[in-house]
C-alpha cells in the first residue's frame, strides 16, 4: 500500500511509519520541521526512517496549498495518515495564528488532496482536548464536544467537522482518532513526562499545576501505533451512511499527576523538587478514555501499564541524552 504520512518527523509520525514500513508499505513522508521544539530531535527521528528503502521524504508545509496539491497529483497515495499539526494547548494561547495555519488551512489542503486523488482512507489525528469542559468521565465519542477550553481543542473539533463534511460530500472514508496523552521513547520535549525527566536529572524543580490535583489517561506510543494501523486497515463504508468515524484511543485508566510523578521518580532513582502552582489557562482537570467503540471496531484498545511505559522512556532518554552518548548520536 502506498501511504502518505504527514508530520513524519513527529513523535507519533515516526512510530507509525516504522510500523507501516516493517510490514512492506511504501511511505511518502512530509514535514515542515518547524522549531516549535528541538529540530535536532525531529531530524534524528527522520534519520531512523530514511534508512529504509521504502521511505521517501519531502519537506513540505501542509499550509502551502500549491505544494500539497502538487504532491497529491504526483504521488497519488492510496491512503493518508494525517498527523501534522501545531501541537500544544498552552502555546495556542500565545501563538494562535500557527494553529490557524496548520490545523485549519493545512487540514483543508489535505482534504482537498484526498478528494482529487480519490484516496481510499484518510486517518487523521484529533485529540482528547476536544472534550474541553466535560465533567462526565470516562469520555465517550457520543458526548457533546462543543465547549473547548483552548484554541488547540477548537481546531481539533473543527477538523472532525471538516472531515465529516468531506466524507458526506465526496464519499471519502475518513477516521479521526482522539489521542489521549501519548508518551514514550522519541517523545515530545514539551510534554510533562519529558520535561520532568530532564529537570529531575538536572536537579531542577518541576512545575506541578493545580497543586497536583490533575488526572491524565497516559497512553504508550506502541499502543497508539497499533491503534492507528488497525484503524487504517478498516475504513468506514457507505453502508454506515457517511463514511466517517471518530474513536477515542487512550489507556482507559487515568492516573493522578502525583502518582505519575512518583512512577517517574522510581524509574529515575531520583526525587523531584516540586513547585506547586495553580491551574493553567486552557488546561482540564482530568481525561479518561472510553475505548469500547475502538475495541468493537478493530478488536484492540491500549493497555500498557504506566510503570512499564515510563521505564522504557527513561531507558531511551538515558541512551540519547546522557553526556557519554551525546557525541555518538545515541538513540
Amino acid at each position: 500500500m502506498k501511504v502518505l504520512v504527514t508530520g513524519v518527523a513527529g513523535f507519533i509520525g515516526m512510530h507509525v511509519c516504522q510500523r507501516l514500513l516493517a510490514r512492506g508499505d511504501e511511505i511518502i513522508g512530509i514535514d515542515n520541521l518547524n522549531d516549535y521544539y528541538d529540530v535536532s530531535l525531529k531530524e534524528a527521528r527522520l534519520d531512523q526512517l530514511q534508512q529504509h528503502p521504502g521511505f521517501r521524504f519531502a519537506r513540505i508545509d501542509i499550509a502551502d496549498r500549491v505544494e500539497v496539491a502538487k504532491l497529491f497529483e504526483q504521488e497519488k497515495p492510496q491512503c493518508v495518515v494525517h498527523l501534522a499539526a501545531q501541537a500544544g494547548v498552552r502555546y495556542s494561547i500565545t501563538n494562535p495564528h500557527a494553529y490557524a495555519d496548520s490545523n485549519l488551512i493545512g487540514f483543508v489542503n489535505i482534504l482537498e488532496g484526498c478528494r482529487h486523488a480519490n484516496v481510499q482512507h484518510l486517518v487523521y489525528a484529533s485529540s482528547s482536548s476536544v472534550y474541553g469542559g466535560n465533567t462526565k468521565t470516562p469520555f465517550s465519542e457520543s458526548d457533546r464536544v462543543d465547549q473547548p477550553v483552548s484554541l488547540y481543542a477548537a481546531t481539533k473539533k473543527a477538523n472532525e467537522l471538516m472531515a465529516h463534511a468531506y466524507s458526506h460530500l465526496y464519499g471519502i472514508p475518513a477516521t479521526g482518532l482522539r489521542f489521549f496523552t501519548v508518551y514514550g521513547p522519541w517523545g515530545r520535549p514539551d510534554m510533562a513526562y519529558f520535561s520532568f525527566t530532564q529537570a529531575i536529572l538536572e536537579g531542577r524543580s518541576i512545575d506541578v499545576f493545580n497543586h497536583g490535583q490533575l488526572q491524565r489517561d497516559f497512553t504508550y506510543i506502541d499502543d497508539i501505533t497499533e491503534g492507528v494501523v488497525r484503524v487504517l486497515d478498516k475504513p468506514a463504508t457507505l453502508d454506515a451512511g457517511v463514511p466517517h468515524r471518530v474513536f477515542n484511543i487512550g489507556n482507559h485508566e487515568p492516573v493522578a499527576l502525583l502518582v505519575f510523578i512518583e512512577t517517574l521518580e522510581k524509574a529515575l532513582g531520583r526525587v523531584a523538587i516540586k513547585n506547586f502552582l495553580p491551574m493553567q489557562p486552557g488546561d482540564v482537570h482530568a481525561t479518561h478514555a472510553d475505548t469500547i467503540q475502538l475495541q468493537e471496531w478493530v478488536g484492540f484498545s491500549p493497555d500498557t501499564p504506566l510503570q512499564k511505559g515510563i521505564e522504557k522512556f527513561v531507558a531511551w532518554y538515558h541512551s540519547r541524552y546522557e553526556p557519554a552518548n551525546l557525541n555518538q548520536g545515541a538513540g
